[in-house]
């Protein structure tokens, strides 16, 4: 595995090719802002609904440590359509952990799925999917997670190593206060090689094409009290969400 200290970011510009060609690629906080395009303030206001986030009632490790809200899109073009409140599901085959389960999330706030931006987001991060696997309507699941150290530790892939059973998969880092640890992680599904890094900068966004590659993020720990990190992770897949 390489390491990385840092991400090995790419010019927008480059982010369809080294997704396509990698399997994986990451862009900066600047570099997100040009893809949208939009202003970094834009984002920032979105982050203090993270402070909102109730408690997820589903892990089945016993912790106490996440906190999320979900929200179902359908991408088509320029064209952005909330679909109507759904559980979130994924086989066992792609999260042992909680596969199987109907996890019904309490939704995002509609103030912030309103926020030009939060479309802008969907319409940008959609485009670089069809860039790599052709133009089509994207079924999106969006998740804001708040991952603390309540118990010591918090996990923010309790999981471990994994598949979303999608397309395509962002996660993007939107605050990241008083914990050490949290190292990305990913790795070729069907080779040898891979490459961690830690994201710091809030907005980092890492784009995954999940047929290709496997991801993870370590467990955290507190430096200050109150310490957590809080990421949105968005997923895109063709033909419909996924179900029973």
């Amino acid at each position: 595995m390489t390491a990385s200290l840092t991400p090995p970011f790419v010019a927008p510009t480059e982010l369809n090719a080294r997704l396509a060609q990698a399997g994986h690629a990451a862009i900066s906080a600047a570099g997100l802002c040009t893809l949208l395009p939009g202003e970094l303030p834009e984002l920032q206001a979105l982050q203090p609904s993270w402070d909102d986030l109730p408690p997820d009632a589903y892990l089945r490790d016993g912790g106490h440590y996440r906190r999320r809200r979900h929200a179902c899109f359908v991408v088509d073009g320029d064209t952005v359509t909330q679909a109507p409140h759904r559980a979130h599901w994924q086989p066992v085959e792609y999260n042992a952990l909680h596969g199987g389960l109907e996890r019904w999330f309490e939704p995002i706030a509609p103030q912030i799925v309103a926020q030009p931006v939060w479309v802008q987001l969907l319409r940008a991060l959609s485009r670089t999917c069809s860039a790599v696997k052709g133009a089509q309507p994207w079924f999106v699941e969006a998740h804001q997670f708040r991952i603390d150290t309540t118990d010591g530790i918090g996990r923010p892939t309790p999981e471990g190593a994994h598949r979303d059973g999608v397309d395509f998969v962002a996660v993007i880092l939107v605050n990241r206060t008083g914990v050490k640890g949290g190292e990305t992680r990913v790795f070729e599904a069907a080779g040898p090689t891979g490459i961690r890094f830690t994201m710091t900068e809030a907005w980092t966004t890492l784009m995954l094409d999940d047929e290709r590659v496997i991801h993870e993020s370590t467990p955290i720990q507190p430096v200050t009290d109150g310490g957590h990190r809080d990421t949105l992770v968005i997923t895109f897949r063709a033909g419909g969400f996924q179900g029973k």
